[in-house]
């Protein structure tokens, strides 16, 4: 756990002089490879909520910064299509998240990957099957949506759901959850046919809080992705 958690801590003083990856190469892949290429941003750039199961109430909030780091398990292929050597690719993200009647939450998150031309936005509903108390545990259903923009190169987007359950003890809430991903890569270059790509994903995290000040992290496997994320903020 600890070697897993490196790259996540050196994420956290990642300086965005560092990166050069611009996705402007695609064209270079062949068909298996764009396959694989699109396996490792499925992984990447799908909807990671970093948050517990349960409802937070008409007045709740959950606003944060959020860093997550994920394994690329084609590296090659990432140096092909963008010319940088990276073996983990950092996406920061203002992530909020807002409470609604009935035990719904609305969220959504948008980010630009530094000194790339990634830009990625997402959004999420969830329901609170269980609203979650001092005694019984919350238990969501969340459906949720990505979609990659500033690539020319390149249409990208996510679907996903997936079911999480969470209990507070004091301050901590563990949590955890299991769902599914679907994910549309389009290539706008000569030689390239799009991909479809469909991957499992389970997810387990703890969330810290005190008073108004907010700490979660997370660690979720999508496909063969293995992707650390960590958010800092408020939630009330």
């Amino acid at each position: 756990m600890k070697r897993a958690l490196f790259p996540v801590l050196c994420g956290l003083f990642f300086s965005s002089s560092a990166l050069a990856n611009d996705l402007d190469n695609i064209g270079a892949l062949l068909q298996t490879e764009f396959k694989n290429f699109s396996k490792d941003l499925t992984g990447a750039l799908s909807y990671k909520a970093v948050q517990p199961a349960e409802a937070m109430g008409l007045t709740g909030f959950d606003i944060g910064i959020e860093l997550g780091v994920t394994e690329l398990k084609h590296s090659n292929l990432w140096q092909t299509a963008t010319g940088s050597d990276e073996n983990w690719l950092p996406v920061p993200k203002l992530h909020i998240s807002k409470g609604l009647p009935f035990d719904f939450n609305i969220g959504g998150f948008y980010t630009q990957v530094p000194d790339s031309n990634i830009k990625l936005w997402g959004a999420e509903l969830s329901y609170a099957i269980l609203a979650g108390s001092t005694l019984t545990p919350a238990l969501a259903v969340r459906g949720a949506y990505t979609r990659l923009t500033g690539v020319s190169q390149l249409d990208f987007e996510t679907r996903s759901i997936d079911v999480s359950v969470s209990k507070g003890f004091a301050m901590f809430t563990p949590f955890a959850g299991v769902g599914y991903v679907w994910a549309d890569s389009n290539p706008n270059v000569a030689g390239l046919s799009s991909e479809k790509i469909e991957a499992s994903k389970i997810f387990a995290g703890l969330n810290f809080n005190i008073a108004l000040g907010n700490l979660a992290i997370e660690a979720d496997k999508t496909g063969d992705n293995m992707t650390y994320s960590a958010k800092l903020g408020l939630r009330f």
